[in-house]
């Protein structure tokens, strides 16, 4: 469960290493956590130099790993070690 201040892996190749939830906008409803899939607004906090993407920049990122579990309809329950997030707009 993401949730503001939380700190989160980029797991993609955008040039940011990572990143700091600040809002929650994906959430079904008016959520305060955020779950696998759901949108963020983020601020980014360490990243590659030479890359477009830099440092306190605000961007919008899906959620792709969480270390809570999650519950699938069918009984699966899937657990990462970090939490990681795509960025989505640059």
């Amino acid at each position: 469960m993401i949730q503001p201040q939380t700190l989160l892996n980029v797991a993609d190749n955008s040039g940011a290493r990572k990143l700091m939830c600040i809002r929650v906008i994906g959430a079904a409803g008016n959520q305060r956590y955020a779950r696998i899939g759901d949108v963020i607004v983020a601020v980014i906090k360490d990243a590659v130099p030479q890359m477009p993407l830099e440092r306190s920049k605000v961007i919008r990122a899906v959620i792709v790993r969480t270390c809570k579990e999650f519950k699938c309809e069918d009984g699966i329950i899937i657990r990462y070690d970090d939490n990681a997030a795509v960025i989505i707009e640059i």
